[in-house]
């Protein structure tokens, strides 16, 4: 069962001593031979990787003599992370809001996840209205729209079959964040899929979803007027591929098929389909369709004006609130769906919500305390009124990003925001703040300042565009003063 010398000089060589050989003879087997009885000892194991776990194993394995209680693997564990330096500064909340601003450092391998031009789902400076007017500029009558079809790509089950390795093996990444999204994959979704999945709904799905799908826009290729396109718009999981009528579809849907499979995903047979623009077609709660005429037409689907209107009713049918409440609660639903559809054709009685607004100036009516000309004031005041221009969006330029530098860009495209007095002070400006001096580049709200603090003046010459922060600093020094 001994060791001679000369087995040892080999290990002290290279560099196990004399003692740990001793205690593995004793054993009469090899550490990574001895397996866990019991979840404790596994579990404090999970926070490194493969390599260092079985480094850890051993030396549990060793100091115990044998199999090796849970508390014993917490501290070797624990001394592992303190020889590595494993970084602790990005702890999983940080994580999630450094990796969701597009953090210029995660890279794929077939370039800037960050920066790909025609990804718009859950991108800082970036939002549906560009995805839609994107398809606008690949639909209407310039283009000939009336003779392209559709691809509707649906993945099945996006969120709960990504393969775990194929993100790792994309991502490039600093240590700690590299970290803290492997953490995120081994929390745990579905107990049959291990090595796959991430946790629908959670904030940091969006982003191994764009990790995962990166490339996927450029599996298709046109060339028109001598240039190479790429006409295809995806918005996190949801995609729409854009055909000439010489395109091979099945192809196309094969190479997606292969890619996806790489991935651990697969395309879903029974939701993807391939429409005629003619036909219409939904994409992000919104209906496109070319019209016989060839002009292109854009519309809130079937399903989102039914969402809607399920939701108006519940208020306006609820008893527990009075009309005020109401009217408070409607608004907000209401200039929300506006918002959202201001750059959609809204004219006919259905989309300017005709119906609805005459159903909830009934109820309103039947209360004794109001008037008609109150009900009236309170049906306005519930459904307000937003401006509306038709495919009018200005979309992102390229491969444009808050955090390429070019706050000159970022700045005035972000006053767009804005519209009234505000708008009309920041133009004046030069989209800069009338304090500091600095871009509106930040997420922080632009306030309105009265410089001679009568706010009934509200003249041209005594108003100026300032940050919130900045606002909020002049009047402190005039508080104090």
């Amino acid at each position: 069962m001994g060791t001679n010398c000369s087995q040892n000089e080999k290990a002290d060589e290279m560099g196990t001593n004399c003692s740990q050989n001793e205690k593995a003879d004793e054993t009469g087997t090899k550490p990574l031979q001895i397996l866990p009885t019991s979840e404790g000892q596994v579990r404090p194991m999970t926070k490194l990787e493969p390599q260092q776990q079985q480094e850890v194993w051993r030396q549990a394995v060793e100091q115990a003599g044998g199999v090796p209680p849970a508390r014993i693997v917490k501290d070797v564990v624990q001394r592992i992370m303190e020889r590595t330096k494993v970084p602790n500064t990005y702890q999983l909340g940080e994580v999630c809001q450094i990796l969701v601003k597009d953090n210029p450092e995660l890279r794929g391998k077939g370039g800037n996840w960050c920066i790909i031009a025609r990804s718009y789902g859950f991108r800082t400076g970036r939002s549906a209205h560009d995805a839609q007017r994107y398809i606008f500029n690949n639909l209407n009558s310039k283009c000939n729209g009336i003779e392209k079809w559709v691809i509707e790509l649906d993945i099945e089950k996006c969120f709960d079959r990504i393969n775990h390795s194929a993100i790792m093996n994309e991502l490039i990444a600093p240590f700690g964040l590299k970290l803290g999204i492997f953490r995120c994959l081994k929390a745990g979704v579905n107990p049959e899929f291990p090595e796959q999945g991430t946790p629908q709904g959670g904030v940091v799905s969006p982003l191994l979803a764009n990790i995962a799908l990166n490339g996927i826009e450029s599996i298709h290729r046109s060339r028109a007027n001598g240039q190479i396109t790429e006409p295809s718009v995806r918005y996190a999981d949801d995609m729409v591929i854009i055909l000439k009528p010489k395109d091979n579809a099945i192809e196309i849907l094969e190479r997606i098929s292969e890619f996806l499979r790489k991935r651990g995903m697969q395309v879903s047979q029974k939701k993807t389909k391939i429409t005629a623009a003619t036909d219409g077609f939904d994409f992000l709660g919104w209906h496109f369709k070319v019209q016989k005429n060839g002009k292109f037409k854009s519309t809130p689907s079937v399903d989102n004006f039914k969402a809607l209107r399920k939701k108006v009713k519940h208020i306006v049918n609820n008893s527990n609130y009075g009309s005020m409440v109401k009217a408070e609660k409607l608004a907000l639903i209401v200039r929300g769906w506006r918002n959202y559809h201001k750059f959609c054709k809204m004219d006919g009685s259905k989309h300017s919500l005709w119906f609805l607004n005459h159903r909830t100036y009934t109820v309103f009516n039947k209360e004794s305390k109001h008037t008609r000309q109150s009900s009236e004031k309170l049906v306005k005041k519930a459904f307000p009124s937003v401006p509306n221009s038709e495919n009018k969006h200005v979309m992102v330029q390229g491969i444009k990003s808050p955090y390429d530098g070019d706050t000159a860009y970022w700045s005035e495209r972000n006053s767009k925001l804005y519209d009234g007095e505000i708008s009309k002070a920041l133009k004046k400006q030069n989209h800069k703040c009338a304090s500091c001096g600095l871009k509106f580049i930040d997420e922080e709200r632009v306030h309105l300042h009265h410089i001679d603090g009568n706010h009934a003046n509200c003249q041209k010459n005594n108003l100026e565009a300032i940050h919130e922060s900045c606002h909020d600093y002049k009047h402190m020094s005039k508080s104090a003063s």
